[in-house]
């Protein structure tokens, strides 16, 4: 695998981009998805100072001090994990009025802003937010990302445009995409890696954003949700093996959420149906962690084929997100499930389109796999795009109008 540091970030561009005319940019995304990398890359080449608050001194200065510690910075500066010193935001929104210039703060968090209100809204209209992931597959395998604008742009044609993958998807799905993962030489190593960062982060950041009495059960919270990733969110059902209130469990996946180990994909709705599920979806944030908490490896994980089908659900919704959070259109995502149980996995919208991704494990397909696409199509009516079934084959086939059957490799290789 690649080092770190030679992997090309597509966020890249968006970061340059947003430096031009807003006064600071904010990075965030998991530890370890490569935040600093990014930032530095971007920095060092504009004259960006950096400093880090995982640095003890930096942040006792800043938590000390925060007026006086942001008057003295440098013109131009990276401030690296800077949810670790959440009273800077208010500093920084008062020297930033006092003196409004583009590009003078890159920001870097491990914590997810906009689930905290007050320290999004301190910067409001002079902060770019963007998301940094872990790699996406395009990234891993050096393409050149155009899925999602085949996917908006009517440009799926029929034809061998992909490759059946069988037990090498699989080994994509275990591997996942954390760069720190990835250099490692081995499965085994990689799981080992995927283990000790679960642990460390919640012992470490968890207790950043909150004091929970029952600590020990996240590690035991965020196994179970492995297992149960592409699954409606049910808390009663998630709360049942802990000695803990729903409530507390409820709070507890949001906590997990805002470290980005956990994400809730919201329903999508529409006024012309009533008998939609209003539940979101809730996903891991990497499948990589996903196998090591459920202590599967690749092949474990073929041979599962109920469990390898929700996983690599998940595994194609991260790489779809990875790939919208660099699209020049915003991307928003959903699900689609109505109280007769038909659904679309993923649903995206982007430019005032809407289309439809369903996952399956499986190298053949029939009619009846396009099902919920095509009730998910009477809804939509014209913004429709597309409707895809992605499957582990290796041809574009069409099954009606605006449907097709899309090889699961076609994610990250171009036509």
């Amino acid at each position: 695998m690649k080092n770190n540091n030679l992997y090309p970030r597509c966020l890249q561009p968006r970061v340059i981009e947003a430096l031009v005319d807003s006064p600071v940019v904010l990075i965030h995304g998991p530890r370890q998805s490569g935040k600093t990398t990014l930032a530095r890359q971007v920095g060092d080449a504009e004259g960006f100072k950096y400093l880090s608050f995982d640095d003890d001194v930096q942040r006792a200065a800043a938590q000390a001090d925060p007026v006086g510690y942001v008057a003295d910075l440098p013109e131009r500066v990276i401030l690296d994990e800077v949810q670790r010193v959440p009273g800077l935001f208010t500093s920084l929104k008062a020297a930033i009025d006092a003196r409004r210039k583009p590009g003078r703060f890159i920001l870097t968090g491990s914590a997810n802003v906009l689930l905290v209100p007050n320290l999004a809204d301190s910067l409001a209209g002079r902060m770019e937010i963007l998301r940094l992931h872990p790699l996406s597959q395009v990234e891993i395998s050096g393409g050149t990302p155009d899925f999602l604008s085949a996917l908006f742009g009517f440009a799926f044609k029929p034809g061998a445009t992909g490759r059946r993958l069988g037990r090498l998807l699989a080994e994509r799905v275990a591997a996942g995409g954390y760069p720190a993962a990835l250099a490692r030489a081995t499965a085994r190593r990689q799981a080992a890696w995927y283990r000790n960062y679960a642990n460390t982060l919640i012992q470490r950041d968890v207790l950043d954003l909150a004091r929970i009495s029952a600590l020990d059960a996240l590690p035991r919270l965020l196994t179970l949700v492995a297992g149960q990733t592409a699954c409606l969110l049910n808390v009663s059902e998630i709360a049942a093996p802990f000695q803990v209130s729903r409530q507390t469990i409820r709070e507890y996946v949001t906590l997990l959420s805002r470290i980005f180990l956990l994400e809730e994909l919201p329903p999508w709705h529409s006024n012309r149906m009533s008998r939609l599920i209003k539940t979101p979806k809730l996903h891991i944030g990497d499948t990589g962690l996903a196998c090591s908490l459920l202590s599967l490896d690749a092949e474990m994980l073929w041979e599962d084929r109920a469990l390898f089908g929700r996983i690599l659900e998940t595994f194609v919704f991260q790489e779809l997100r990875r790939q919208g959070s660099w699209h020049e259109e915003t991307v928003s995502f959903s699900h689609f499930r109505d109280k007769d149980k038909v659904e679309v996995d993923i649903v995206l919208e982007s430019g005032g389109l809407l289309a439809g991704i369903e996952v399956k494990a499986t190298a053949t397909l029939t009619g009846d796999d396009f099902r919920g696409m095509r009730k998910l199509q009477d809804a939509a009516q014209k913004s429709f795009a597309a409707g895809v079934v992605l499957y582990d084959g290796d041809a574009v086939v069409p099954f009606g109008n605006k449907l097709y059957a899309v090889p699961i490799s076609r994610l990250w290789e171009a036509r």
